[in-house]
């Protein structure tokens, strides 16, 4: 059995993240295999090839949908930013659906994936503080559903934070362009 590796870790050129002093590979059970990954001996080369575009695809698709909804009930998405009481309407609702499509496209495709991250976790605070401030509610039903906006909101910042830190990976089109300049 190999032994924890408890040196820090580190990202190389690539973005990836492994241990320093690498464990080379070898011909191990599954359940080995799967205990050195939850044990934190050993990384799956699958997980690190393709673990950052599929959580990528995943994050992104959230404010795709988003922005999208937007363009489609436009009417829809300007009557419920007036019953917030928000000021000038159709600026902030052509600037939030521009933030949610650009950025998410940004992080999708892992073009200035770190800064599409930023973007979108600066335009979630006053989001998620006008439209799920659950605090506010005194029915317990509206009060609970909107807490649960609000923390999948904290969740969805998490997840951004997260690409800021590690970066687009891979498979991403910043290191596409890096590798054929």
């Amino acid at each position: 059995m190999a032994t924890p590796v408890s040196e820090p870790v580190a990202a190389n050129e690539a973005g990836r993240f492994a241990p320093h002093g690498d464990i080379a590979p070898t011909t191990r059970s599954a359940s080995s295999s799967l205990w050195d990954f939850l044990s934190g001996v050993r990384y799956s080369e699958a997980l690190e090839r393709y673990g950052t575009l599929v959580a990528r695809i995943l994050l992104s698709q959230i404010f795709l949908l988003s922005g999208v909804m937007k363009i489609v009930d436009w009417s829809g998405t300007e009557a419920q930013m007036a019953g917030r009481s928000m000021f000038w309407i159709p600026f902030f609702h052509v600037a939030a659906m521009l933030v949610e499509l650009g950025a998410g496209l940004s992080i999708l495709l892992g073009y200035k994936a770190r800064l599409g991250a930023l973007i979108l976790f600066l335009f979630l605070i006053p989001v998620t503080l006008t439209f799920h401030n659950f605090w506010t509610y005194t029915d317990p039903k509206e009060q609970q559903v909107n807490m649960l906006f609000f923390m999948h909101n904290l969740t969805l910042m998490g997840g951004l934070l997260l690409i800021m830190i590690v970066g687009p990976g891979r498979f991403s089109l910043d290191l596409w362009r890096r590798s054929s300049a």
